[in-house]
């Protein structure tokens, strides 16, 4: 079974230690990260998806995804 994450986060460097934190559990990127600016608050956001294959799982929406 294939899992999906899309992680978000302020454009520093807590939003790379998220997606460094997930590489090293095993998912994989998927696709290009994405940008986006809040002009109310003055913040910059990313996003990146990530998937990973799991074995010997059927999907169930209750899945922890972070905890996978």
């Amino acid at each position: 079974m294939k899992l999906y994450r899309f992680l978000t986060g302020p454009d520093d460097s807590s939003f790379c230690h998220k997606v460094t934190a997930a590489l090293n559990k095993g998912w994989e990127l998927h696709g290009s990260p994405s940008l986006t600016y809040d002009p109310l608050l003055g913040k910059t956001y990313c996003g990146q998806a990530v998937v990973k294959e799991v074995e010997g799982k059927d999907y169930d929406p209750s899945i922890k995804l972070g905890e996978q």
